[in-house]
């Protein structure tokens, strides 16, 4: 493979599949500072989730929101290690309901079991989904939410309530540290100094976790020496809010390789 990334440092703050998206870098050329800033873990109490999937089993519900292809996965979890039976009822119901999905991720999840999207989000943010629902009669219709995180979402809880809809939120995942806070310092550190080319966030919780490390003066110090990659609009509306504008983010599919790739030809232009 063309080292098209030799001689760059690219710090890498994903957790989950961080070896996977290393490699990626690496087999171009790339050194990379591993830094994992959030880790994804299931909700600390199974309980509520497995009643929200028992009423979604037993209610002829007529939504699903799916804004995570992580939170799908972590509702299959929660029920194969806590209630299996539970499993082929709650995918045969998953096949009947009306099924919207933020991006490609929650919708690779459903391909993986068979299924399919039935609404994509105009783009893959909470205004995305928001904006094709719009579209939608919702009065009185009951709308299964999965929520990412602890985030309550209320710009879309509130959308929903405004439409009349009868909302059924469920939170299967919680973030938490990765890495301590004197690691991250560091990584801060070496990208104020100009030792590092380029960060590349694939999650929102790894934006709020840097700032929540230092103060907001040594966060962007940091961030204006360096080049900032976000795999996604979500990611990048993350950093806006912020004050950090994006240098490079892929243009319509957004995942580590598209990421890469985009990393590769602006790289390859300076």
């Amino acid at each position: 493979m063309p080292q098209s990334l030799a001689n760059h440092t690219i710090a890498v703050p994903e957790t989950r599949e961080l070896d996977i998206f290393v490699g990626l870098l690496e087999r171009r050329g790339a050194r990379v500072i591993r830094c994992p800033l959030v880790a994804i873990k299931d909700a600390s109490d199974p309980k509520p989730v497995l009643a929200w999937v028992r009423e979604f089993v037993a209610h002829s519900w007529d939504d699903f929101v799916l804004l995570t292809g992580e939170g799908l996965r972590r509702i299959l979890s929660c029920i194969e290690h806590n209630e299996a039976s539970l499993r082929g009822p709650f995918v045969e119901r998953l096949a009947h309901i009306r099924k919207i999905t933020r991006g490609p991720k929650p919708a690779r999840v459903l391909r993986d079991l068979g299924l399919q999207t039935d609404l994509a989000a105009d783009e893959p943010t909470t205004d995305g989904v928001i904006s094709v629902l719009r579209r939608e009669n919702l009065q009185g219709r009951h709308v299964a939410v999965q929520l990412y995180g602890t985030d309550p979402n209320i710009r879309l809880m509130q959308f929903l309530a405004d439409a009349h809809a009868i909302v059924h939120p469920v939170a299967p995942y919680v973030y938490a540290d990765a890495s301590d806070d004197e690691a991250v310092r560091a990584l801060l550190e070496q990208m104020r100094s100009g030792a590092v080319d380029a960060i590349a966030f694939t999650s929102t919780p790894q934006v709020e976790r840097l700032f929540a490390v230092a103060p907001n003066e040594l966060v962007l110090a940091a961030l204006e020496r360096t080049r900032i990659a976000a795999v996604g609009p979500v990611v990048r509306e993350a950093l806006k809010r912020h004050g950090v504008d994006v240098n490079y983010m892929p243009e319509d599919s957004f995942f580590m390789k598209p990421l890469v790739s985009t990393l590769e030809e602006a790289f390859a232009q300076l």
